[in-house]
């Protein structure tokens, strides 16, 4: 399979995933299986909670925000990440996470937004950083394992304090990087783990284990520790991309996050070829507070190019 197959894949794999979730987040176990009971009968991207078919959330609305400074910045510039997230955040998205939008609306600089809000708060250690990384997570990729999994910490540090949000972000991009070389993403686990901080090494050592099932989570999966764990888990106990997201969206919970990291994770592993077109036909990405923007699927495609390239 083409590389560029799979960078693709895992961008719009996980828009697939968070417009597929959004509908169901904060919902109870099986939901989705209850409602859509037949693979591959159609209708699944059906939105509701205020979501249309195929609206993609906060998470990629982030995500392409990320890509467009890296694209138009010729790199990692965080103070201008920043800035963008900020105004997004100013044109009162459908829907934003609560620290995310308390980090950028505090007023503090892009360098200690974040770090304030943990201080205040002493809890930091929401995915809203895992969320959006499938961008990032292509673009850093060809420059090696050291650089991807600096510019996740990196780019997780503007809005999340805590260190554990900063290590699940770098384990996601290192995951993507391997995958997209042809690897299995789980044959290389063991390995990541070693370049995880020592302090939060044992607790994603856990989550991330072939024995370990989300029912075991003992955090709400908001939180980066089973989110990355379950879409890991999604990956590991199905065979397609359609199946690892059906596995994603029933969890309940934070289903549009879940369902985006493993959106991006599986479409990294099977190729953009694999998702369903039934799903990306309705895909649409608004851009709030950037001119009434609205990409499409043809735009989510083009941007994997280029991240790639």
């Amino acid at each position: 399979m083409r590389r560029m197959n799979r960078a693709a894949g895992a961008i719009i794999g996980s828009a697939v995933g968070d417009a597929l979730g959004a509908p169901f987040e904060f919902g109870p176990p099986g939901a989705f299986s209850a409602r859509f009971p037949a693979p591959g009968a159609g209708g699944e991207m059906c939105g509701g909670g205020g979501w249309d078919p195929g609206e993609a959330t906060d998470d990629t609305q982030m995500a392409v925000l990320v890509a467009e400074s890296l694209l138009e910045r010729g790199g990692l510039d965080l103070p201008d990440i920043f800035a963008r997230f900020q105004r997004w955040a100013a044109a009162e998205p459908k829907d934003i996470g609560l620290q995310t939008e308390d980090v950028l609306s505090n007023g503090a600089p892009w360098d200690l937004a974040a770090a304030i809000h943990f201080q205040v708060n002493q809890r930091a250690a929401g995915n809203g950083s895992l969320m959006r990384a499938s961008t990032s997570a292509v673009h850093f990729a060809p420059a090696g394992r050291e650089a991807t999994m600096d510019a996740g910490r990196h780019i997780a540090a503007l809005t999340h304090g805590d260190r554990a949000a900063w290590e699940g972000t770098a384990i996601f991009h290192e995951l993507v990087r391997v995958t997209l070389e042809g690897a299995d993403p789980l044959a290389a686990l063991p390995h990541i783990l070693t370049l995880v901080h020592p302090d939060h090494r044992e607790r994603y050592a856990t989550v991330l284990a072939p024995g370990w099932h989300p029912d075991r989570a003992t955090e709400f999966n908001g939180a980066v520790w089973p989110c990355l764990g379950s879409a890991v888990w999604a990956l590991r106990t199905t065979t397609s991309f359609e199946t690892a997201l059906r596995a994603a969206v029933d969890l309940g919970g934070d289903t549009d996050t879940v369902a985006a990291v493993t959106g991006a994770l599986a479409g990294a592993h099977y190729g953009l070829d694999t998702i369903p077109t039934r799903w990306t036909r309705p895909l649409h990405v608004p851009l709030p507070g950037f001119d009434g923007r609205l990409l499409h699927l043809a735009d989510l495609v083009d941007l994997a190019h280029r991240l790639e390239g």
